[in-house]
Protein backbone atom coordinates (compact mmCIF):
# COMPACT_ATOMS: atom_id res chain seq x y z
CA UNK A 1 0.00 0.00 0.00
CA UNK A 2 1.49 3.30 -0.77
CA UNK A 3 1.82 6.05 2.25
CA UNK A 4 -0.61 9.06 1.82
CA UNK A 5 2.35 11.31 1.32
CA UNK A 6 2.97 9.17 -1.68
CA UNK A 7 1.95 10.51 -4.89
CA UNK A 8 0.43 8.10 -7.35
CA UNK A 9 -0.42 10.27 -10.19
CA UNK A 10 1.54 9.82 -13.39
CA UNK A 11 1.29 13.54 -14.78
CA UNK A 12 3.67 15.60 -13.83
CA UNK A 13 4.28 19.34 -14.31
CA UNK A 14 6.02 19.75 -17.32
CA UNK A 15 6.47 23.81 -17.67
CA UNK A 16 5.61 25.40 -14.19
CA UNK A 17 4.56 28.71 -15.83
CA UNK A 18 2.37 28.99 -18.79
CA UNK A 19 -0.53 30.67 -20.93
CA UNK A 20 -3.59 29.58 -22.66
CA UNK A 21 -5.42 31.18 -24.76
CA UNK A 22 -8.64 31.15 -26.19
CA UNK A 23 -8.74 33.30 -29.08
CA UNK A 24 -11.55 34.81 -31.30
CA UNK A 25 -11.98 37.60 -33.76
CA UNK A 26 -11.93 40.65 -31.34
CA UNK A 27 -11.35 39.24 -27.94
CA UNK A 28 -8.78 36.66 -26.10
CA UNK A 29 -9.55 34.56 -22.98
CA UNK A 30 -5.92 34.24 -21.18
CA UNK A 31 -5.50 31.85 -18.26
CA UNK A 32 -2.09 32.61 -16.50
CA UNK A 33 -0.84 29.31 -14.43
CA UNK A 34 1.88 29.13 -11.71
CA UNK A 35 3.17 27.22 -8.58
CA UNK A 36 3.27 29.45 -5.37
CA UNK A 37 6.08 29.21 -2.73
CA UNK A 38 4.11 26.04 -1.31
CA UNK A 39 3.87 24.47 -4.57
CA UNK A 40 0.01 24.94 -5.10
CA UNK A 41 -1.01 25.80 -8.34
CA UNK A 42 -2.29 29.54 -8.50
CA UNK A 43 -3.93 31.03 -11.64
CA UNK A 44 -4.94 34.17 -12.75
CA UNK A 45 -7.37 35.28 -15.60
CA UNK A 46 -7.33 38.20 -18.23
CA UNK A 47 -9.43 39.32 -21.40
CA UNK A 48 -8.20 41.23 -24.18
CA UNK A 49 -9.20 43.04 -26.98
CA UNK A 50 -7.37 41.91 -30.29
CA UNK A 51 -6.33 45.66 -31.40
CA UNK A 52 -2.79 45.86 -31.89
CA UNK A 53 -2.35 48.10 -28.66
CA UNK A 54 -4.28 45.32 -26.72
CA UNK A 55 -2.08 42.71 -28.03
CA UNK A 56 1.21 44.82 -26.92
CA UNK A 57 -0.74 44.95 -23.11
CA UNK A 58 -0.91 40.90 -23.41
CA UNK A 59 2.74 40.37 -24.46
CA UNK A 60 3.83 43.12 -21.63
CA UNK A 61 1.49 41.02 -18.86
CA UNK A 62 3.10 37.28 -19.99
CA UNK A 63 6.61 39.36 -19.48
CA UNK A 64 5.59 40.69 -16.26
CA UNK A 65 4.63 36.83 -14.92
CA UNK A 66 7.81 35.62 -16.63
CA UNK A 67 5.83 33.41 -19.08
CA UNK A 68 7.93 31.52 -21.18
CA UNK A 69 5.12 29.21 -22.89
CA UNK A 70 1.87 29.86 -24.24
CA UNK A 71 -0.90 27.50 -26.17
CA UNK A 72 -3.25 28.63 -28.24
CA UNK A 73 -6.67 27.41 -29.69
CA UNK A 74 -8.30 29.68 -32.28
CA UNK A 75 -10.82 29.57 -35.63
CA UNK A 76 -9.62 30.56 -39.15
CA UNK A 77 -6.66 32.49 -38.96
CA UNK A 78 -7.46 34.96 -35.96
CA UNK A 79 -4.36 33.53 -34.49
CA UNK A 80 -2.11 35.01 -36.83
CA UNK A 81 -2.15 38.82 -35.37
CA UNK A 82 -1.33 37.44 -31.96
CA UNK A 83 1.83 35.24 -33.05
CA UNK A 84 3.13 38.28 -35.16
CA UNK A 85 2.79 40.26 -31.34
CA UNK A 86 4.23 37.41 -29.52
CA UNK A 87 6.71 35.68 -31.99
CA UNK A 88 10.14 36.59 -30.84
CA UNK A 89 9.38 36.80 -27.22
CA UNK A 90 7.64 33.10 -26.12
CA UNK A 91 7.57 29.60 -27.06
CA UNK A 92 4.16 29.24 -29.28
CA UNK A 93 1.98 26.05 -29.34
CA UNK A 94 -1.14 26.62 -31.75
CA UNK A 95 -3.22 23.70 -30.32
CA UNK A 96 -6.19 21.11 -33.10
CA UNK A 97 -8.93 21.84 -30.99
CA UNK A 98 -9.82 18.47 -31.51
CA UNK A 99 -6.82 17.21 -29.35
CA UNK A 100 -8.21 19.39 -26.21
CA UNK A 101 -12.43 20.01 -26.06
CA UNK A 102 -13.48 21.20 -22.77
CA UNK A 103 -15.59 19.35 -20.31
CA UNK A 104 -19.23 19.12 -21.80
CA UNK A 105 -21.11 21.63 -19.78
CA UNK A 106 -18.55 24.06 -18.70
CA UNK A 107 -18.35 26.13 -22.32
CA UNK A 108 -17.20 29.36 -21.58
CA UNK A 109 -14.25 31.41 -23.09
CA UNK A 110 -12.78 31.46 -19.21
CA UNK A 111 -13.24 28.07 -19.17
CA UNK A 112 -11.38 27.09 -22.11
CA UNK A 113 -8.53 29.32 -21.46
CA UNK A 114 -7.90 26.96 -18.29
CA UNK A 115 -8.51 23.98 -19.67
CA UNK A 116 -5.67 24.82 -22.38
CA UNK A 117 -3.44 25.92 -19.66
CA UNK A 118 -4.22 22.94 -17.69
CA UNK A 119 -3.24 20.80 -20.28
CA UNK A 120 -0.01 22.61 -20.96
CA UNK A 121 0.97 22.82 -17.97
CA UNK A 122 1.43 18.63 -18.14
CA UNK A 123 2.60 18.82 -21.31
CA UNK A 124 -0.32 17.26 -22.73
CA UNK A 125 -0.47 19.37 -25.76
CA UNK A 126 1.15 19.36 -28.91
CA UNK A 127 1.45 22.43 -30.87
CA UNK A 128 0.81 22.71 -34.67
CA UNK A 129 3.65 23.32 -37.41
CA UNK A 130 4.09 27.36 -37.77
CA UNK A 131 6.40 28.03 -40.40
CA UNK A 132 9.37 31.03 -40.12
CA UNK A 133 8.15 34.18 -41.31
CA UNK A 134 9.93 33.75 -44.89
CA UNK A 135 7.97 30.56 -45.26
CA UNK A 136 4.96 32.22 -44.80
CA UNK A 137 5.36 34.44 -47.17
CA UNK A 138 5.96 31.77 -49.87
CA UNK A 139 2.86 30.11 -48.63
CA UNK A 140 0.81 33.77 -49.59
CA UNK A 141 2.44 33.89 -53.12
CA UNK A 142 1.92 30.42 -54.29
CA UNK A 143 -1.77 30.33 -52.46
CA UNK A 144 -2.48 33.40 -53.96
CA UNK A 145 -1.06 32.22 -57.55
CA UNK A 146 -2.80 29.11 -57.16
CA UNK A 147 -6.39 31.00 -56.45
CA UNK A 148 -5.63 33.19 -59.58
CA UNK A 149 -5.43 30.00 -61.95
CA UNK A 150 -8.75 29.16 -60.54
CA UNK A 151 -10.28 32.23 -61.22
CA UNK A 152 -9.25 32.49 -64.96
CA UNK A 153 -10.17 29.08 -65.47
CA UNK A 154 -13.14 29.91 -64.10
CA UNK A 155 -13.44 32.68 -66.63
CA UNK A 156 -12.31 30.76 -69.56
CA UNK A 157 -15.26 28.16 -69.12
CA UNK A 158 -17.69 31.04 -68.72
CA UNK A 159 -16.30 32.20 -72.42
CA UNK A 160 -16.75 28.24 -73.61
CA UNK A 161 -20.59 28.38 -72.35
CA UNK A 162 -21.11 32.08 -74.21
CA UNK A 163 -20.06 30.69 -77.20
CA UNK A 164 -22.29 27.75 -77.35
CA UNK A 165 -25.21 30.14 -76.70
CA UNK A 166 -24.34 31.95 -79.75
CA UNK A 167 -24.40 28.88 -81.87
CA UNK A 168 -20.09 29.45 -81.96
CA UNK A 169 -18.71 26.60 -82.23
CA UNK A 170 -15.22 27.78 -82.40
CA UNK A 171 -13.55 25.09 -79.67
CA UNK A 172 -14.85 22.12 -82.13
CA UNK A 173 -12.31 23.05 -84.25
CA UNK A 174 -9.31 23.79 -82.62
CA UNK A 175 -8.01 22.06 -79.20
CA UNK A 176 -6.81 25.42 -77.45
CA UNK A 177 -9.58 28.15 -77.22
CA UNK A 178 -6.90 30.07 -75.66
CA UNK A 179 -4.02 29.67 -77.88
CA UNK A 180 -2.64 31.84 -80.67
CA UNK A 181 -5.35 31.44 -83.17
CA UNK A 182 -8.02 30.95 -80.55
CA UNK A 183 -7.42 34.29 -79.30
CA UNK A 184 -7.15 36.13 -82.78
CA UNK A 185 -10.97 35.11 -83.73
CA UNK A 186 -12.23 36.02 -80.22
CA UNK A 187 -10.53 39.53 -80.42
CA UNK A 188 -12.23 39.72 -83.92
CA UNK A 189 -15.60 39.07 -82.45
CA UNK A 190 -14.99 41.38 -79.54
CA UNK A 191 -13.99 44.41 -82.47
CA UNK A 192 -16.46 43.02 -85.36
CA UNK A 193 -19.87 44.35 -85.69
CA UNK A 194 -20.63 42.17 -87.51
CA UNK A 195 -19.99 38.69 -89.01
CA UNK A 196 -16.63 37.95 -89.69
CA UNK A 197 -15.81 37.59 -93.38
CA UNK A 198 -13.92 34.70 -94.84
CA UNK A 199 -10.71 36.15 -95.36
CA UNK A 200 -10.97 37.70 -91.73
CA UNK A 201 -10.75 34.66 -90.41
CA UNK A 202 -8.28 33.14 -92.64
CA UNK A 203 -6.19 36.16 -91.35
CA UNK A 204 -6.27 35.31 -87.93
CA UNK A 205 -5.35 31.65 -88.34
CA UNK A 206 -1.61 30.20 -87.13
CA UNK A 207 0.50 28.38 -90.17
CA UNK A 208 -0.66 25.20 -88.83
CA UNK A 209 -4.23 25.29 -89.11
CA UNK A 210 -4.28 27.03 -92.45
CA UNK A 211 -5.83 23.65 -93.95
CA UNK A 212 -9.14 24.13 -91.81
CA UNK A 213 -10.36 27.44 -92.76
CA UNK A 214 -13.18 26.51 -93.93
CA UNK A 215 -14.24 24.84 -90.78
CA UNK A 216 -13.24 27.80 -89.10
CA UNK A 217 -15.13 29.78 -90.81
CA UNK A 218 -18.31 27.65 -90.78
CA UNK A 219 -17.73 27.87 -86.67
CA UNK A 220 -18.00 31.66 -86.80
CA UNK A 221 -21.84 31.40 -88.00
CA UNK A 222 -24.22 32.09 -85.39
CA UNK A 223 -26.28 34.50 -83.51
CA UNK A 224 -23.54 36.53 -82.34
CA UNK A 225 -25.24 39.75 -81.18
CA UNK A 226 -24.39 42.88 -79.41
CA UNK A 227 -25.01 41.30 -76.34
CA UNK A 228 -22.78 38.20 -76.54
CA UNK A 229 -20.25 40.97 -78.07
CA UNK A 230 -20.24 42.97 -74.39
CA UNK A 231 -19.91 40.14 -72.24
CA UNK A 232 -17.19 38.71 -74.33
CA UNK A 233 -15.10 41.79 -74.17
CA UNK A 234 -15.77 41.84 -70.24
CA UNK A 235 -14.61 38.25 -70.27
CA UNK A 236 -11.37 38.39 -72.10
CA UNK A 237 -10.31 41.60 -69.91
CA UNK A 238 -10.90 39.81 -66.68
CA UNK A 239 -9.15 36.96 -68.31
CA UNK A 240 -5.91 38.76 -69.68
CA UNK A 241 -5.64 40.61 -66.21
CA UNK A 242 -6.05 37.38 -64.30
CA UNK A 243 -3.14 36.17 -66.46
CA UNK A 244 -0.41 39.45 -66.00
CA UNK A 245 -0.85 38.96 -62.27
CA UNK A 246 0.17 35.40 -62.01
CA UNK A 247 2.94 36.40 -64.53
CA UNK A 248 3.88 39.09 -61.56
CA UNK A 249 3.38 36.77 -59.02
CA UNK A 250 5.52 34.03 -60.78
CA UNK A 251 8.25 36.70 -60.87
CA UNK A 252 8.17 37.82 -57.27
CA UNK A 253 7.65 33.60 -56.07
CA UNK A 254 11.01 33.04 -57.96
CA UNK A 255 12.41 36.29 -56.72
CA UNK A 256 12.19 35.70 -53.15
CA UNK A 257 13.24 31.95 -53.79
CA UNK A 258 16.27 32.50 -55.60
CA UNK A 259 19.03 31.64 -52.91
CA UNK A 260 17.46 27.89 -52.78
CA UNK A 261 17.72 27.47 -56.84
CA UNK A 262 19.48 24.09 -56.17
CA UNK A 263 16.98 22.85 -54.65
CA UNK A 264 14.57 23.40 -56.94
CA UNK A 265 16.36 22.18 -59.48
CA UNK A 266 16.56 19.06 -58.43
CA UNK A 267 13.36 18.96 -57.63
CA UNK A 268 12.25 19.93 -61.41
CA UNK A 269 14.92 17.14 -62.37
CA UNK A 270 11.71 14.51 -60.77
CA UNK A 271 8.86 12.99 -62.66
CA UNK A 272 5.94 15.28 -62.43
CA UNK A 273 7.36 18.03 -61.05
CA UNK A 274 8.50 21.40 -62.60
CA UNK A 275 9.26 24.88 -61.04
CA UNK A 276 5.88 25.77 -60.41
CA UNK A 277 5.11 22.72 -58.10
CA UNK A 278 8.55 22.81 -57.05
CA UNK A 279 7.91 26.44 -55.26
CA UNK A 280 4.71 25.59 -53.89
CA UNK A 281 6.07 22.30 -52.10
CA UNK A 282 8.92 24.14 -50.06
CA UNK A 283 6.47 26.84 -49.36
CA UNK A 284 4.96 24.39 -47.58
CA UNK A 285 7.36 22.25 -46.39
CA UNK A 286 10.24 24.34 -45.84
CA UNK A 287 13.50 23.72 -46.72
CA UNK A 288 14.98 22.64 -43.05
CA UNK A 289 12.08 20.28 -42.45
CA UNK A 290 13.60 20.47 -39.05
CA UNK A 291 9.66 19.91 -37.78
CA UNK A 292 9.43 16.38 -39.33
CA UNK A 293 12.11 14.15 -37.83
CA UNK A 294 10.88 11.58 -41.11
CA UNK A 295 9.25 11.18 -44.09
CA UNK A 296 6.51 8.87 -42.56
CA UNK A 297 5.82 12.35 -40.01
CA UNK A 298 5.61 14.46 -43.25
CA UNK A 299 3.57 11.93 -45.17
CA UNK A 300 0.71 11.49 -42.16
CA UNK A 301 0.90 15.75 -41.88
CA UNK A 302 -0.04 16.22 -45.06
CA UNK A 303 -2.59 12.79 -45.37
CA UNK A 304 -1.08 10.92 -47.69
CA UNK A 305 -1.39 8.05 -45.46
CA UNK A 306 -3.74 6.14 -43.87
CA UNK A 307 -4.93 6.66 -40.01
CA UNK A 308 -4.66 4.55 -37.31
CA UNK A 309 -7.94 2.95 -36.26
CA UNK A 310 -8.07 -0.22 -34.69
CA UNK A 311 -10.09 -1.65 -31.32
CA UNK A 312 -10.37 -5.31 -29.22
CA UNK A 313 -8.29 -6.58 -32.34
CA UNK A 314 -9.99 -5.14 -35.35
CA UNK A 315 -9.12 -2.67 -37.76
CA UNK A 316 -11.57 -0.27 -38.82
CA UNK A 317 -11.58 2.47 -41.58
CA UNK A 318 -8.61 3.83 -41.82
CA UNK A 319 -9.19 7.19 -44.01
CA UNK A 320 -7.28 9.86 -42.90
CA UNK A 321 -8.31 12.45 -40.56
CA UNK A 322 -6.56 15.08 -42.92
CA UNK A 323 -9.28 15.56 -44.86
CA UNK A 324 -8.11 19.08 -46.57
CA UNK A 325 -4.34 20.00 -47.07
CA UNK A 326 -2.31 22.34 -49.43
CA UNK A 327 0.44 19.75 -49.98
CA UNK A 328 -2.03 16.70 -50.28
CA UNK A 329 -3.46 18.30 -52.87
CA UNK A 330 -0.31 19.37 -54.86
CA UNK A 331 1.26 16.14 -54.46
CA UNK A 332 -1.44 14.32 -55.91
CA UNK A 333 -2.13 17.38 -58.86
CA UNK A 334 2.21 16.18 -59.45
CA UNK A 335 1.31 12.42 -59.16
CA UNK A 336 -1.09 12.01 -62.38
CA UNK A 337 1.84 13.75 -64.61
CA UNK A 338 4.66 11.34 -63.52
CA UNK A 339 2.54 8.43 -63.37
CA UNK A 340 2.64 8.93 -67.22
CA UNK A 341 6.37 8.83 -67.86
CA UNK A 342 7.03 5.94 -69.46
CA UNK A 343 9.09 2.99 -67.92
CA UNK A 344 9.37 4.94 -64.44
CA UNK A 345 9.02 3.16 -61.43
CA UNK A 346 5.97 5.29 -60.62
CA UNK A 347 3.87 4.05 -63.27
CA UNK A 348 4.53 1.08 -62.75
CA UNK A 349 3.49 1.14 -58.82
CA UNK A 350 0.55 3.13 -59.84
CA UNK A 351 -0.87 0.30 -62.55
CA UNK A 352 0.37 -2.44 -59.65
CA UNK A 353 -1.91 -1.13 -56.69
CA UNK A 354 -4.58 0.21 -59.39
CA UNK A 355 -5.67 -3.69 -59.92
CA UNK A 356 -5.98 -4.42 -56.46
CA UNK A 357 -7.03 -0.97 -54.87
CA UNK A 358 -8.62 1.28 -57.03
CA UNK A 359 -7.53 4.45 -59.14
CA UNK A 360 -7.71 6.63 -55.86
CA UNK A 361 -5.80 4.78 -53.51
CA UNK A 362 -3.35 4.03 -56.12
CA UNK A 363 -2.69 7.23 -57.18
CA UNK A 364 -2.72 9.27 -53.29
CA UNK A 365 0.05 5.97 -52.31
CA UNK A 366 2.05 7.44 -55.56
CA UNK A 367 1.92 11.22 -53.87
CA UNK A 368 3.14 9.33 -50.85
CA UNK A 369 6.25 7.36 -52.64
CA UNK A 370 6.92 11.44 -54.62
CA UNK A 371 6.56 13.10 -51.16
CA UNK A 372 9.02 10.29 -49.92
CA UNK A 373 11.33 11.56 -52.11
CA UNK A 374 10.98 14.88 -51.88
CA UNK A 375 12.08 14.66 -48.12
CA UNK A 376 15.61 13.00 -49.28
CA UNK A 377 16.44 15.48 -52.23
CA UNK A 378 15.43 18.47 -49.82
CA UNK A 379 16.55 16.97 -46.38
CA UNK A 380 19.93 15.95 -47.19
CA UNK A 381 19.93 17.40 -50.76
CA UNK A 382 20.63 13.95 -52.96
CA UNK A 383 19.85 13.73 -56.72
CA UNK A 384 16.43 11.92 -57.67
CA UNK A 385 17.43 8.55 -58.88
CA UNK A 386 14.00 6.77 -60.87
CA UNK A 387 14.07 3.12 -59.83
CA UNK A 388 12.51 2.20 -62.89
CA UNK A 389 9.96 -0.34 -64.20
CA UNK A 390 12.00 -3.24 -63.60
CA UNK A 391 12.28 -2.85 -60.09
CA UNK A 392 9.02 -4.10 -58.93
CA UNK A 393 9.15 -7.18 -61.17
CA UNK A 394 12.75 -8.26 -59.14
CA UNK A 395 11.59 -7.97 -55.63
CA UNK A 396 10.58 -11.68 -54.88
CA UNK A 397 11.92 -12.60 -58.50
CA UNK A 398 11.68 -16.30 -56.87
CA UNK A 399 8.88 -16.38 -55.29
CA UNK A 400 7.36 -15.06 -58.18
CA UNK A 401 9.03 -17.69 -60.33
CA UNK A 402 7.67 -20.61 -58.46
CA UNK A 403 4.03 -19.28 -58.90
CA UNK A 404 4.39 -18.85 -62.99
CA UNK A 405 5.89 -22.56 -62.73
CA UNK A 406 2.80 -24.01 -61.08
CA UNK A 407 0.16 -22.38 -63.23
CA UNK A 408 2.07 -23.00 -66.11
CA UNK A 409 2.22 -26.66 -65.03
CA UNK A 410 -1.31 -26.59 -64.52
CA UNK A 411 -2.21 -25.48 -67.86
CA UNK A 412 -0.10 -27.74 -69.85
CA UNK A 413 3.07 -25.93 -70.18
CA UNK A 414 6.78 -26.58 -69.06
CA UNK A 415 8.61 -22.69 -68.14
CA UNK A 416 12.36 -23.20 -68.86
CA UNK A 417 15.33 -20.20 -68.89
CA UNK A 418 15.90 -18.48 -72.30
CA UNK A 419 19.21 -17.50 -72.72
CA UNK A 420 19.34 -14.39 -75.00
CA UNK A 421 21.96 -13.91 -77.95
CA UNK A 422 24.27 -11.72 -76.09
CA UNK A 423 24.59 -13.61 -73.05
CA UNK A 424 23.63 -10.42 -70.74
CA UNK A 425 19.92 -11.91 -69.24
CA UNK A 426 17.98 -14.54 -69.24
CA UNK A 427 14.21 -14.68 -69.69
CA UNK A 428 11.96 -17.92 -68.89
CA UNK A 429 10.07 -19.24 -71.75
CA UNK A 430 6.58 -21.66 -72.00
CA UNK A 431 7.60 -25.00 -73.35
CA UNK A 432 4.25 -27.75 -73.99
CA UNK A 433 4.46 -30.63 -72.50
Amino acid sequence: MPRKNDSSSTVSVVHPICCGLDVHKDTISACLIWSDTKGREQFKVAEFQTFTDDLIKLKNWLLEHQCPVVAMESTGHYWTPIHNILEHFFTILLVNPRHMKNVPGRKTDISDSRWIAGLLRHGLLKGGFIPPECQRQWRDLTRTRKSYVKSAGDFKRRIHKLLQSANLKIDSVISDLFGATGRNLLKLLVTSTSTPTRVEVEACLDKSVKDKASEFYRSMEGFFSNHHRILLRLLLETVERLEHQIDLLDERIREVMAEHESVIEKLDAMPGINAISAHAILSEIGTSLEAFPNPAALAAWAGLCPGNNQSAGKRHSGRSRVRKNHLKEIMIEVAWPAIKKRHSYYRAKYYALKSRLGWKKAIVAVAHRILTAVYHVVKYGVSFKDLGEAYLLNLNRKSKLRYLRKQASLLGFELTPLTCTNNSASAPILIQS
